[in-house]
């Protein structure tokens, strides 16, 4: 269902944006509908620019990475240094891993990013948090809150990607994939999270052929022990169509990109509540191939 801005103002994000997708995207499971299963499994590619790589999209030119850096409490959480600059980077590199260019962002604790529409939007999960339009020329355009929440803060991101125009938000606090028109800034649709039984978290999605591919996975302490899926939804209707779970000792997929009909990801090198480079693909860009 598409809701106006109107309807969504009217309605209330409870009864408006959760109940309008609900009977496609959660009552399915409750309906006993099986859902397709898939296996994919994971190849290195490259190493990212040094640095924590939260995030990517696909354009001609090659592959966005999105620089996380740790700062404030999140420094103290992964009980690492604050860094003395504290300034985010979006890496433009090359399909064997060599860095065509870079662009400076105010972003902070990056976790999703998409490029379109001339610019870089780099996705904040930490305060001031919001979404940041950046020119190529590291002009910061804009920084806005993602929509339906308090005028300063509209809640963490853990992924975007541009589509037709339009940019779909992974957005936490409304628990829900958005998307929103990106120069008025107004809501259009929103896809509730799918609850999956025990892969409560979610990370970054990927356009295919009408369908958007999101991350999740199970929360535990360590590597070993993390079981990370892909949920496809429909676009239109929010509705999930197909779950693939990665095989074991795959690489741990933080950002999601298609690129000539393939999924690629990265992994950051850390994750919430394991040891820091717990997992043996720390800091590497890799395909997603089914088997």
């Amino acid at each position: 269902m598409n809701l106006t801005k109107r309807e969504f103002l009217t309605a209330g994000i409870g009864a408006g944006l959760g109940l309008a997708a609900m009977p496609a995207a959660l009552a399915q499971g409750r309906a006993g509908r099986k859902i397709p299963t898939r296996k994919v499994k994971t190849t290195k590619l490259f190493k990212s620019p040094e640095g924590f790589p939260n995030a990517i999209a696909v354009t001609p030119e090659g592959l966005w990475i999105g620089e996380q850096k740790l700062s404030a409490q999140s420094a103290i959480a992964y009980h690492l240094p604050e860094p003395k600059d504290l300034t985010e980077h979006a890496w433009l590199v090359d399909w064997n891993g060599k860095l065509l260019k870079t662009v400076s962002t105010q972003s902070r604790n990056t976790s999703g990013m998409a490029v379109g529409g001339g610019y870089v939007w780099m996705c904040a999960n930490q305060a001031p948090e919001g979404i940041y339009q950046v020119d190529m020329n590291s002009r910061q355009i804009s920084h806005r809150q993602i929509p339906l929440g308090p005028k300063d803060n509209g809640g963490g991101c853990h992924g975007a990607l541009w589509q037709d125009g339009k940019l779909w938000i992974v957005a936490l606090r409304l628990r829900g994939l958005l998307r929103v028109d990106p120069v008025s800034w107004e809501p259009e649709f929103m896809i509730p999270f799918y609850e999956h039984p025990d892969k409560p978290r979610v990370h970054a999605i990927a356009w295919d052929n009408g369908t958007i591919w999101q991350v999740v996975g199970n929360d535990c302490k360590h590597y070993a022990d993390y079981r990370p899926a892909l949920l496809r939804y429909e676009a239109e209707t929010g509705r999930v169509v197909e779950i693939a779970e990665f095989e074991p000792d795959s690489c741990d997929p933080h950002g999601l990109a298609m690129h000539d009909g393939a999924l690629v990801s990265c992994d950051a090198g850390i994750h919430p509540g394991w040891p820091n480079n717990d997992s043996p693909s720390s800091g590497w860009i890799f395909s997603i191939d089914f088997v």
